[in-house]
């Protein structure tokens, strides 16, 4: 009896161990530190034309997403201030704004909600020019609520 009872929590708690360590893994943070870089060689400030993401922190946003700019840039203050679309794939959509200076390269970007696996997705970063095409975004994400 003894012998049984001691298969039995043993299985037990392999069965724990192992699904707390399986968790860690599989689970994405709800919030955390946003990294991410692009290239601009398809944009020149007009409406529908976009930048290519090329790293990126978060698995869910992939090298070769998309981010579309809704409305030009206005070259004669300056000035990029637009609403984007973040387009990871089919269904999956995050929506937010860009406000840019574009004498010094530098402004902010902001996400809130969207499609898909961005539903409740929500993000703030710096933008700065890093030289040729390129720009990164750093700053944070979350996901709420608790989905």
């Amino acid at each position: 009896m003894k012998r049984i009872l001691s298969i039995v929590i043993t299985g037990i708690l392999a069965g724990v161990f192992a699904f707390a360590g399986l968790a860690p893994a599989s689970a994405s943070p709800r919030t955390g530190a946003l990294h991410i870089t692009k290239e601009c060689s398809q944009y020149f400030g007009v409406p529908g034309q976009f930048c290519t993401i090329t790293s990126s922190n978060l698995k869910m946003i992939k090298p070769g997403s998309r981010v579309i700019y809704l409305k030009a840039a206005d070259f004669t203050i300056g000035q990029l201030d637009t609403d984007i679309v973040l387009d990871t794939g089919p269904g999956n959509k995050a929506f937010g704004h860009v406000k840019l200076d574009l004498a010094d390269g530098t402004g902010t970007v902001t996400f809130n909600g969207g499609t898909g696996q961005f539903r409740h997705f929500h993000a703030s970063a710096d933008v700065s020019y890093t030289g040729g095409y390129d720009w990164a975004w750093e700053g944070t994400y979350s996901f709420s609520p608790d989905d």
